[in-house]
């Protein structure tokens, strides 16, 4: 019973992808590659948000970075996919860092509406340099990830997501990640510990950013078209919405709260519009019932002591 307990999570996720193998087609094969995309996206954001307490309402144009760098380094220069999501990832962290730096020593709603108007600045850049790229017609033919086949496309996304996973995992459950934490709660407890916060500030923009960017690289490998309307400010609040019904601070949480926004509407889709009022109805009655989200973040980390075998109490 106790091994049941411990392992009902993974089960549960072996299950629905037998459902998804057994089912076999290829829309819901393209819905799941998107659940997998936007749940790294979401687990990017929610190691900003959710760890550190820096709210981010940009984080949609990090994305889209990243899926313009990968699309103009495959198509212009005939690189790999596999050359060009790593290095969107880095350029996104890079041009995103640069962008963000005066805005680190602001805190709060402040540094909030500033990420905002970041964002705005990288949308309109991508809709208006149309020499580069290709304004509101976007990008086309972009190198696919190397497989035919819509179930292909999804099991090698789920991969590169599920290694990002863990990756964040490691970097939010480190000494560097306790730190983040502290910092969320009181960054003067940091300065006192001699850590510099603008630096922290710094070094989780990067981190976020890189698997933001990489996130964006593998929508448009996995789509083969882009444009900057796929990037808008409402994609950020979907994202800051996929982590607040998770549960903030929780990975597992990000991750559930990406798949459930992103396949519940599609699962509804036989009520027509009336799905989106469902939606709707099911945030509210989360956030109001479970206002720290689904899988919060104190149930993630005593989860997280299970897998690993430590035992309550265990310093």
């Amino acid at each position: 019973m106790n091994a049941f307990k411990r392992y009902q999570v993974w089960v549960l996720f072996a299950i629905l992808l037998i459902i998804l193998a057994l089912a076999d087609s290829g829309y819901w094969y393209r819905v799941a590659t998107t659940a997998a995309i936007f749940s790294l996206l979401a687990a990017s954001a929610n190691l900003l948000t959710g760890t550190s307490g820096l709210m981010s309402l940009g984080h949609a144009a990090i994305y889209g970075l990243g899926s313009y760098i990968t699309a103009l380094l495959g198509n212009h220069f005939g690189l790999s996919p596999w050359v060009t999501i790593p290095l969107a990832g880095l350029f996104s962290a890079l041009l995103g860092v640069l962008v963000t730096l005066p805005a680190l020593r602001l805190v709060s709603i402040y540094f909030a509406v500033a990420t905002l108007g970041i964002g705005e600045i990288i949308y309109v850049t991508l809709l208006n340099w149309i020499d580069v790229t290709r304004g509101p017609m976007g990008i086309t033919d972009i190198p696919t990830l190397g497989v035919r086949s819509q179930s292909g496309t999804f099991w090698l996304v789920l991969l590169i997501s599920a290694i990002s996973f863990w990756l964040i995992h490691r970097v939010a459950h480190s000494y560097f990640g306790n730190a983040l934490r502290a910092m969320r709660e009181d960054d003067q407890s940091i300065q006192a510990m001699g850590l510099s916060p603008f630096r922290l500030k710094a070094q989780v923009l990067s981190v976020s950013f890189f698997f933001a960017g990489v996130a964006g690289a593998l929508w448009a490998h996995a789509t083969g078209y882009i444009s900057p309307s796929d990037f808008k400010f409402d994609q950020s609040i979907l994202v800051l919405a996929m982590i607040v019904v998770g549960g903030l601070g929780s990975l597992p949480g990000a991750i559930i709260g990406a798949v459930l926004l992103i396949s519940l509407p599609e699962v509804l889709r036989p009520i027509g519009d009336y799905r989106m009022l469902i939606v709707g109805l099911i945030m509210f009655v989360v956030i109001l019932f479970l206002p720290k989200g689904l899988w919060a973040e104190a149930a993630a980390l005593k989860w997280i002591r299970t897998q690993a075998g430590i035992k309550e109490g265990w310093k």
